[in-house]
């Protein structure tokens, strides 16, 4: 899963990266809104973690100016805590709200929360036979046994997972597992594909030559 942290606090920007990649996030960032603006149009992300005060364009403006074109979820942080200022925030477009100071464990229940359900799916369980997957816990068994899996390897099943009986096209998964500074052009995808083959079952991942991917479930 890719995230765009857009935030204009060095320290806090740098926190929120290093939590959310240590976490299994790609990630992008951006330390002002005109930057975070440009970047939630070029790339596709599954969660947009938005500051409200921000230079040259505010998390507010950044938004309602997003929600014109795209739907992609947004966690609206900021320091703000009147019922009115919530208010603001959810009827711009924003899709939860995190009141500074705040728990990065709680950061992380609320991206996942909204990932689901941006995806459809109610529960941290994702079920595809007797591959079972636990998005809070970021675990994957096969038939009751825990299956270990390297970050990017568990992140390219939950994208697929997520997306079930439904094609995912090679630079979709680019685009939602690597973030801005990896090579698009290598061959990770080929790569980590086979090596889950390896430990999943060789027909957990079907191929379609020269479109994408498909996992059942």
């Amino acid at each position: 899963m890719r995230i765009l942290c857009v935030e204009d606090e060095p320290d806090l920007l740098s926190t929120l990266s290093q939590t959310l990649r240590e976490d299994g996030y790609a990630v992008d960032t951006a330390n002002d809104g005109q930057e975070g603006l440009y970047k939630s149009r070029v790339w596709a992300y599954d969660a947009i973690v938005l500051d409200w005060m921000l230079p040259k364009l505010s998390g507010i403006e950044l938004l309602k100016t997003l929600r014109q074109t795209s739907s992609t979820p947004v966690l609206l942080l900021t320091a703000k805590d009147e019922v009115t200022d919530r208010v603001q925030g959810l009827d711009a477009g924003a899709d939860d709200y995190l009141v500074k100071p705040f728990s990065l464990l709680e950061l992380l229940a609320r991206l996942r929360a909204l990932i689901r359900r941006a995806s459809g799916h109610g529960d941290n369980t994702i079920c595809l036979g007797e591959v079972i997957l636990d998005t809070a816990a970021k675990q994957v068994s096969v038939a009751g046994q825990c299956i270990a899996l390297t970050a990017r390897e568990y992140a390219l099943v939950e994208l697929l997972a997520l997306k079930r009986n439904r094609l995912v096209s090679r630079s979709e998964i680019y685009d939602h597992l690597f973030d801005e500074s990896d090579d698009s052009l290598s061959n990770l995808v080929d790569v980590h594909v086979s090596n889950i083959r390896k430990k999943l079952g060789k027909d957990f991942i079907e191929t379609r030559r020269g479109q994408g991917y498909v996992v059942h479930g």
